[in-house]
């Protein structure tokens, strides 16, 4: 096998593409033959040694991928050779083969692409689990998704329109908000050029959105939370502009809001059967046409490091998804 080895966390540049030994289950993985790997900004985080989970040296990142299984550990029974899989490891996705534990593995209904489903548990999972659970949205709310044409804001975009909700989504540039507006988003705000308090105020009549779902954080949170509508839910989702901001306490008091934390892979590993229920109805909308992962571009496994720079530069639409041939 061939895998991207990260051997020193100092940045995608250090990255090397490796010929390693083919590894074998244990009892309760599966080995998946990869097909599609998507990036995800996580997977920045990691190999810069910034992200909470800092894997063994050396590993390799990648922390979605699709694939058909090639071998089975012992105890696994509900997965078989040949099953068509997606899977979040954490690692070990940009390669040609993994080995994973087989509770983390998704078998695939029939006609799901494996470059969508390389692009769909993480973003998508964690999207249901803020806005459904979290923030307990229903028809007729108003959503304000910041980074909204991101893969996690893609998504969010599509999941709060099939619960009825309404959207505005909030980008950084025209392109990106006529993206947003394709995918269903009933406004669009692009706050690298317009007063982002003054437009919310006026898509909402001054009442502001009941829930803001912010991968993005940075200083759009404080002026974008003096925004919210009493009992608003801001959902703490990510901070994909690298600073982390300190809101004033007051400003939840006065609002009767809550400050919300989205933590995903914790919940899916705290609450196995909440999650694979979400799982299993984001697959019935998938299959049903009502999500579906915005890719930006397809490259080879190869390419990986000029996919890292395209995502770096803040000017991806959607997610980038590596593939094997």
């Amino acid at each position: 096998m061939h895998a991207w080895l990260c051997e020193n966390p100092v940045g995608v540049e250090a990255l090397t593409w490796k010929e390693l030994p083919t590894p074998e289950p244990q009892p309760d993985e599966v080995r998946v033959a990869i097909r599609a790997a998507s990036l995800n900004f996580p997977d920045i985080l990691i190999v810069q040694n910034k992200y909470q989970m800092k894997p063994p040296l050396p590993f390799v990142p990648g922390s979605e991928y699709a694939g058909v299984v090639e071998a089975v550990g012992d105890s696994v029974k509900h997965l078989k050779v040949g099953d068509a899989v997606a899977a979040f490891g954490g690692t070990g996705g940009f390669a040609t083969h993994a080995v994973v534990k087989a509770a983390l593995v998704l078998p695939l209904p029939a006609g799901f692409a494996f470059d969508d489903a390389s692009a769909f548990v993480l973003t998508y999972a964690t999207t249901h689990h803020a806005l459904l659970d979290r923030a307990a949205l229903k028809a007729g709310e108003t959503v304000l998704v910041l980074g909204a044409a991101g893969g996690v804001g893609t998504a969010a975009i599509q999941i709060a329109k099939a619960v009825g909700a309404r959207v505005i989504a909030a980008a950084s540039s025209d392109e990106k908000c006529a993206l947003c507006r394709s995918l269903g988003a009933d406004a669009t705000i692009n706050y690298s050029t317009a007063n982002i308090r003054d437009e919310i105020k006026a898509l909402t009549a001054g009442k502001g959105p009941d829930v803001v779902y912010d991968p993005v954080g940075g200083d759009l949170a404080e002026p974008v939370f003096r925004s919210i509508a009493w009992r608003g839910r801001y959902l703490v989702v990510g901070f994909a502009q690298g600073g982390i901001p300190a809101l004033p306490w007051n400003l939840a008091l006065l609002k009767g809001a809550s400050i919300v934390g989205v933590f995903w892979g914790e919940f899916a590993r705290r609450e196995p059967k909440a999650n694979a229920a979400a799982l299993a109805e984001l697959a019935q909308w998938y299959a049903s046409g009502k999500v579906k992962p915005v890719i930006d571009q397809r490259m080879p496994m190869s390419e990986l490091k000029a996919a890292f720079a395209h995502m770096g530069s803040r000017k991806v639409l959607g997610k980038f998804v590596m593939v094997n041939d």
